[in-house]
């Protein structure tokens, strides 16, 4: 899949290219019982797979679109995500459904169900997951650009992953009817949405802005100084619904069940992940956090970072099998992989140089996970996104003790706001004050001169030499007993 998302490969060659892999494997199994026959013949079996996989779900538009980009057009559709609401538009990705007489047109065409067009309108309309919609506007492909960084950002990729083909611009919008999603998205993206107005109720300004992304990862309303402020300092993760956070809600859980045999608590730390996926929508976004914390539980439970290991990586082969486009061009999910390989088999290896930082608080805890974690990151990041901070470090160790707290707040004021608005201002009082310190945390660190710089043409080769080197630190010695153990074959 890696071969496929940057290379087409014709569909025929690879079926041939799989038979030839499936006979090799049979010789090799039963006639020659060659070890490394069988070895290479999996692989080339694996590939096979993964490209044959990529090319399924890489299917282009109907020809009807492709005639009409840069023309104006009236269509319909479902809107089939939460509105992503911005600082001073929304925008909407609409699921098309068949104009009248497209089967006359395009009798063989496939279903219109797998196009989704990503409409970018004002503030002024309440639109919601479910609707059904008519648009007249000019429809245009997404274009590539050059971020503050001065690096390329493939956008026609990542609109792609995601099915999204076709952009329109502030188009003419008729809503013909409401609540037309899947009922049980309706009813967790209605909880979700009640459950914020409760908790803005108690929390005001930027404050709750930053609740929201702690708790459920809604930042698409923070403003672009806000925004890169996070950036600067290193800090954009918590509110990026990662799986430090998710980890946090399950610890929460946890301890409240503390009294219950070990197991038992894990597992109801578990099942309170995916109830916090649920109730963030289960974007894919939360579907990964998720799968990271749980992994990260399982670690913590089990100190068995081998088992993880594996389960790490069928994880990883889950979700790019499930989606091929997030391991080239989902850069979050890129950053959470490298993260948590960081903090399962790095942050063990670097504690002992930090036996110097207090335990309390759990501070040399974090700030150890930090390390490694930023370490890890730091040669993607400057590749990717030719930015990195200097002011990472102090700012998370500032900031991250309190998080836990916070989000526990949160999760109060709005849950207390739910029963009651007037009993959930005490909670929201509370919460303001930590939020208010965390920002001014970041705020300071942000406004330094030399809080982050750009190099906006770090190398790929030197990127791939490093992870190089850090895989072979970490895991060379099984790698050399592995070739050892098997030199005779």
């Amino acid at each position: 899949m890696l071969l496929r998302s940057f290379f087409f490969l014709n569909f025929y060659f690879i079926i041939l290219l799989g038979v030839l892999a499936f006979v090799l494997s049979f010789y090799f199994t039963f006639i020659s019982k060659d070890k490394w026959g069988i070895i290479v013949s999996i692989f080339i079996v694996a590939f096979s797979f993964g490209v044959f996989r990529f090319h399924i779900f890489d299917v282009s538009a109907p020809n009807f679109f492709e005639s009409k980009v840069g023309q104006k057009i009236s269509l319909s559709g479902k809107i089939v995500d939460e509105p992503s609401i911005g600082e001073s538009n929304q925008k909407l990705i609409v699921e098309i459904l068949a104009p009248q007489g497209f089967a006359l047109i395009e009798p063989k065409a496939r279903p219109f169900s797998a196009t989704n067009i990503l409409l970018s309108t004002s503030l002024d309309e309440n639109f919601k997951y479910g609707d059904e919609i008519n648009f007249f506007g000019k429809l245009e492909k997404p274009e590539n650009f050059t971020t503050d960084q001065g690096k390329e950002f493939d956008y026609v990729n990542y609109l792609r992953k995601d099915g999204i083909l076709y952009v329109m611009g502030f188009p003419k919008i008729e809503i013909t009817s409401r609540g037309n999603g899947n009922f049980i998205k309706n009813a967790l993206f209605s909880a979700k949405e009640k459950f914020l107005d409760k908790m803005n109720f108690a929390i005001k300004g930027p404050e709750a802005l930053l609740m929201g992304g702690l708790i459920l990862g809604e930042k698409s309303s923070f403003d672009q100084a806000l925004r890169q402020s996070f950036v600067n300092t290193g800090t954009i993760h918590i509110v990026a619904l990662s799986g430090y956070n998710v980890t946090i809600v399950a610890e929460w859980i946890m301890k409240l069940f503390a009294f219950l045999p070990k197991n038992l608590g894990i597992g109801i730390g578990i099942f309170s992940i995916l109830l916090f996926i649920l109730m963030t929508g289960a974007s894919s976004t939360a579907i990964r956090a998720g799968i990271m914390a749980i992994l990260a539980l399982v670690a913590r439970a089990t100190g068995r970072n081998y088992d993880v290991a594996r389960a790490l990586i069928l994880a990883g082969v889950f979700m790019i099998l499930l989606n091929p486009f997030v391991l080239v061009y989902d850069v979050s999910f890129q950053l959470s992989f490298i993260a948590t390989v960081a903090v399962i088999f790095f942050s063990p290896r670097i504690e002992k140089y930090f036996l110097w930082v207090t335990d309390r608080f759990k501070i040399r805890d974090i700030v150890t996970v930090t390390c490694a974690a930023y370490i890890f990151v730091f040669p993607f990041i400057l590749y990717k996104m030719g930015n990195f901070s200097l002011v990472a470090l102090p700012a998370n160790v500032l900031i991250l003790p309190f998080i836990p707290f916070t989000m526990l707040l949160g999760f109060l004021t709005g849950f207390v706001g739910l029963v009651s608005s007037m009993f959930a201002v005490p909670f929201g009082y509370i919460s303001y004050l930590f939020l208010h310190y965390e920002l001014g945390v970041i705020s300071f660190f942000s406004n330094l001169p030399f809080a982050a710089f750009s190099f906006p043409n770090f190398p790929l080769l030197l990127t791939l030499i490093i992870y190089a080197y850090f895989i072979y630190k970490l895991f060379g010695r099984s790698i050399e007993s592995f070739f050892v153990e098997n030199k005779e074959i």
